[in-house]
């Protein structure tokens, strides 16, 4: 894991090394253990490194073979790069490392562009042709690891954050209006390509992006799963579900223990991370260190899940870790939350994995995270009630979603914003519609789960995860995200994903494994009282930057309507749980924090 930027000149111009330099320096969070810049050319690369594996300077990067032409930065992790390697040395290459990174780019000389179909993992990365300044830039399957660009007439700029990019100058930083209206409505998510800046792009996931020397470029989307039943399974058991459940897990959890350093676990005390830890267990892990979090109480809600995540770490005998924060270490955490968000993410839970994080970093370079589970199998309270709903009747399917999953309708979202920035049009419910109706999925439990595997997952808990641990130099990696998990379980009949409130295959094929009392369990979620019922300097931070002269002259919201949350701060949750106001708060910490104007 790293973070890596670069400029692509399009005019036949000299790449701005500097600008790359700068964009680069300010991830050296992801990347603490080494950095590296290299230019020829119209080609400018900068690379900050994680080493976890080949910890020698042979992988170190940026990468370039000059026998083969190549150049390559990447952040993230080839889990089959052994296999590949092998395979790779039978048809005649000949390594000078050790690490995945090489694999890489052997694997482009090799095979083409289609090599990324052969790659487990999670990545992005960006391979230029030293020879004919010809670029690739990839991205992984279900977009784990990130990738920004921002293109003017002149150049292409990448980089692993968005923040790197507006480092880097002549970025076009004013407020995308769609993307605003997403952030209101559509839970904070704001799909690719738009980022809440109109100057900032992001690759989107599975997706092969080759530009030429002139600008030229086309693009592949190199993978996706269809939702639908297949007539393979068409005999399959519940029992056969259950076995073929695990089995995909067993091999995802034991694909992400490739590492030359310790991997542990996060454990929240949930279902998804404690069978993660069983499967590392019954795969004959030992001493395996595990870390939890939770927080203080506040307005009558729980601040942790203690108790079940000591059942787990007792069961499987871990090194278990327990990070307990007092709100008097949560509110400073804010503002390293914040500033290692590349995107505003209004999920409670962000400064929690900040913290969780920093505790992390100190024992361990790897761990493996539960995230996924209720996108790819049906976890969440939003999926039974379309059960019944026709798949013909896009308007039905809709209807559900959006009233269990949207934080404000058209109406309110545009009762909210300053004229100047409202949309005549409903972007959020539009894009949602058209997602819902795209074809590849057989019911409306399937189109909504489409939906969140390929959209919503990716740009709130994934893009979550993996800022707030990179922010301390910690790789995080998810089993659930596994590519061949997430084709299983979108070709399981919707009826055994719904069964026992959600997750009913996995929790039955969990029965083998986790105690019953962790299966059984209400479900929970990431709690953070101290955000969810604002009080105290919670509040003020809050009112401090919605009242803040940068605020007031971008007028984003109505006055009055923001008077009037800090007037009942706490008087409404959106269906989510979420606090409404935290959320106009923090897109303006946000914006603040990143020296948006």
């Amino acid at each position: 894991m790293c973070g890596f930027a670069g400029e692509l000149r399009l005019d036949g111009a000299t790449a701005d090394v500097g600008a790359v330099v700068r964009m680069a320096s300010t991830m050296k969070h992801r990347g603490p253990d080494g950095s590296g810049v290299w230019a020829s050319g119209a080609v400018a690369l900068g690379h900050q490194r994680l080493s976890v594996i080949d910890l020698s300077d042979l992988s170190a990067q940026p990468m370039v073979d000059r026998d083969l032409g190549l150049a390559i930065v990447f952040n993230g992790c080839i889990y089959n790069y052994p296999e590949l390697r092998q395979q790779l040395v039978a048809e005649g290459e000949r390594f000078f490392s050790d690490g995945d990174t090489e694999v890489i780019l052997r694997a482009y000389r090799r095979w083409g562009l289609d090599f990324v179909d052969r790659l487990q993992g999670m990545f992005a990365f960006c391979i230029v042709e030293t020879d004919t300044g010809r670029a690739v830039l990839v991205r992984d399957r279900l977009g784990i690891k990130p990738l920004y660009l921002n293109e003017s007439g002149t150049s292409l700029r990448f980089a692993s954050t968005l923040p790197a990019l507006v480092a880097g100058g002549d970025v076009d930083t004013s407020i995308d209006t769609v993307a605003l209206h997403h952030y209101l409505s559509f839970h904070s998510v704001v799909p690719p390509p738009r980022t809440i800046l109109k100057g900032v792009r992001k690759l989107p996931p599975a997706t092969v992006l080759v530009v030429e020397p002139d600008g030229t470029r086309r693009t592949r989307r190199y993978w996706s799963v269809r939702h639908e039943r297949h007539p393979d399974h068409a005999a399959m058991t519940e029992r056969d579900w259950q076995d073929a459940v695990l089995a995909s897990l067993r091999a995802a959890v034991q694909r992400r223990l490739v590492s030359d350093v310790p991997v542990g676990v996060l454990l929240s005390g949930g279902l998804d991370s404690s069978l993660i830890v069983g499967l590392l267990a019954e795969a004959g892990a030992t001493g395996l260190t595990t870390f939890s979090v939770g927080f203080e109480s506040a307005g009558g809600l729980a601040g942790n899940e203690f108790r079940y995540s000591d059942i787990v770490a007792k069961t499987f005998a871990t090194d278990h870790h327990q990070l307990r924060i007092d709100d008097r270490n949560l509110l400073p955490a804010l503002e390293g939350t914040v500033a290692a968000m590349s995107e505003p993410m209004v999920s409670h839970d962000a400064v929690g994995f900040y913290l969780l994080s920093q505790e992390v970093s100190r024992h361990v370079k790897v761990v493996q995270s539960g995230q996924g589970a209720d996108e790819v199998f049906a976890g969440y309270h939003w999926y039974p009630p379309l059960a019944g709903v026709d798949p013909e009747d896009a308007g039905g399917t809709l209807d559900a979603y959006a009233t269990a999953f949207f934080d404000r309708s058209h109406d309110e979202v545009s009762a909210l914003l300053s004229p100047e920035w409202r949309l005549h049009e409903d972007a959020s419910r539009l894009l949602v519609a058209e997602h819902l109706a795209g074809p590849g999925a057989a019911t409306a439990v399937d189109r909504a789960l489409r939906l969140d595997t390929e959209v919503m997952l990716v740009d709130d808990p994934v893009k979550r995860v993996d800022n707030m641990t990179m922010a301390w130099g910690l790789e995080a990696r998810v089993p659930f995200l596994d590519h061949e998990v997430v084709e299983l379980a979108a070709a399981c009949p919707p009826e055994l994903k719904l069964a026992s409130g959600g997750k009913g295959v996995l929790k039955d094929a969990a029965r083998r494994i986790v105690p019953n009392e962790v299966i059984d369990r209400p479900k929970g979620y990431f709690p953070v009282p101290a955000l969810t019922h604002l009080q105290g300097r919670a509040l003020d931070l809050v009112e401090e930057a919605l009242r803040d002269p940068a605020a007031k002259e971008r007028g984003l919201f109505r006055p009055e309507a923001v008077a009037a949350l800090l007037d009942a701060p706490n008087e409404r949750l959106t269906p989510l749980g979420g606090n409404t106001l935290w959320q106009l708060g923090l897109l303006e910490l946000w914006l603040q924090t990143h020296g948006v104007t």
